[in-house]
């Protein structure tokens, strides 16, 4: 397994290597709701108010993919230190127990949304006319959200073991089937964003059933052993803390989502949250690259930490945070550029294109800054500093973002085009603060470990 040994060869190489298949695996993973919304927001009748009920689902979608991040983000650099240090076993109790959380964890979550569903959603901005179609998309998917969680969550373990062009495979499954399901049963079916939702789970599970079967394999370093299920609450403990920085950063997301949705409802109608839905899609899109990248990279960090190869993690570092601010640099050039062209993708209703352009704007000006985010949250998580990752990750949404969606609409009349705001003015504040710290603290450290010949 000479090539999953990461101690070794260039440092760009090397993270290339893990991040590309990532990106891509990446990439097919946004296909998942990204292919609904955009058959759903192009359906002959009610198109908007359809894709604005699917929006309106997003923040349970994304804090049913917050406890994947918990268990699954959180036991996979665990794994990655442990394999660095040759604890093969330690790193095989580590998944075994995300697992066992994975499935406890899912099984609550679809109780407890199917009971609260309705109160849930209206709390979220739904309208008498968007609801039907959120029920409808939210009631079948929260169903499939076991499978949905297992096949995100651990195949993160997938990628801790070097394998990411078998990950990418674990997304790719999924994709595919999505696509080709969609139209059959939104269209054919006549089932609506039933139909869309259906499609999604049934991908899901054909998602989780590889990753189980490659985990339980011959090819894999550390297989998933029902003796490594049963929860030992240390390990517990270590993978909630560590992934607690990515289930915060998706559950303050989820939080933000509902904010503006409800703000927007409130000061312009069902159109803006609508004009906030393909955003978000937009942004899902275009941060793929940077996601793909910045998850490429921490197996590697984590692995050269846990083997005392500190040259070697900062190089990484440096190389990530490059890519990441180069990339996002081109793509806020892109959205100036062209637009109308990100919002047609999803809706080609007039008004919604009159109302989304000057909104697209405002919500993505600076958007080179989010990098810096991403870069200093993923090198917390990848050397194990949980605290760092944890502060950093409420710090931009919940301090920052939600404050400021609240406030900013009342403030100077700027109405809708506050709620827009809040997005650049937390990537300045939180991007250069969780950058900077890292810079100050984990760079200075590293220096000064053993591995200067690494």
């Amino acid at each position: 397994m000479e090539q999953n040994d990461f101690s070794k060869g260039s440092v760009p190489r090397t993270i290339l290597r893990l991040a590309l298949p990532m990106t891509v695996a990446q990439l097919i993973n946004v296909l998942y709701n990204i292919v609904d919304r955009i058959y759903i927001g192009h359906l002959p009748e009610a198109s908007t108010l359809a894709l604005t009920g699917l929006g309106l689902t997003f923040p349970i979608i994304t804090i049913i993919s917050a406890f994947s991040n918990l268990f699954g983000m959180g036991g996979a650099p665990l794994c990655s230190i442990a394999r660095g240090q040759g604890d093969l076993k330690r790193a095989e109790e580590i998944m075994g127990n995300s697992f066992a959380m994975l499935l406890g964890s899912g099984a609550v979550l679809t109780i407890f949304c199917l009971l609260f569903k309705k109160p849930i959603l209206y709390l979220f901005g739904a309208s008498a006319g968007t609801f039907p179609y959120a029920d409808a998309y939210v009631t079948i998917y929260v169903c499939g959200s076991v499978f949905v969680m297992v096949g995100l969550g651990m195949n993160s373990f997938i990628n801790a073991q070097g394998f990411a062009k078998m990950g990418m495979l674990t997304i790719l499954i999924g994709a595919v089937l999505n696509i080709l399901l969609d139209p059959l049963f939104i269209f054919a079916f006549k089932m609506g964003v039933r139909g869309a939702a259906l499609a999604t789970v049934l991908s899901q599970m054909a998602s989780a059933c590889w990753v189980l079967r490659f985990l339980r394999g011959k090819r894999a370093i550390f297989k998933l052993r029902r003796e490594a299920m049963g929860l030992k609450w240390k390990t517990v403990k270590e993978i909630v803390s560590l992934g607690m920085s990515g289930f915060i950063m998706a559950v303050t997301n989820g939080l933000v989502q509902i904010v503006c949705n409800a703000t927007l409802q409130q000061w312009g109608g069902d159109i803006y949250v609508g004009v906030m839905t393909v955003l978000n899609s937009v942004r899902e899109v275009l941060t793929m690259p940077v996601m793909g990248l910045t998850n490429g990279a921490q197996p590697f960090l984590g692995f050269n930490y846990g083997a005392g190869e500190y040259k070697r993690v900062r190089k990484g570092v440096g190389f990530m945070s490059a890519v990441c601010i180069g990339y996002t640099v081109l793509a806020w050039v892109a959205i100036m550029l062209i637009p109308d062209v990100f919002i047609h993708l999803f809706n080609s209703e007039p008004e919604l294109i009159q109302k989304g352009v000057p909104a697209l704007n405002l919500y993505f000006f600076g958007f080179f800054l989010m990098s810096l985010q991403f870069s200093g949250q993923s090198t917390f998580v990848a050397l194990g500093k949980s605290r760092q990752a944890i502060f950093f990750s409420l710090f931009r949404k919940a301090i920052i973002v939600v404050p400021l969606t609240l406030w900013l609409p009342g403030m100077f009349g700027l109405g809708v085009n506050g709620v827009f705001l809040a997005e650049p003015i937390s990537n300045l504040i939180g991007g250069v603060s969780c950058f900077v710290t890292m810079l100050l603290t984990v760079w200075p450290s590293l220096r000064e470990k053993k591995g200067e010949n690494g």
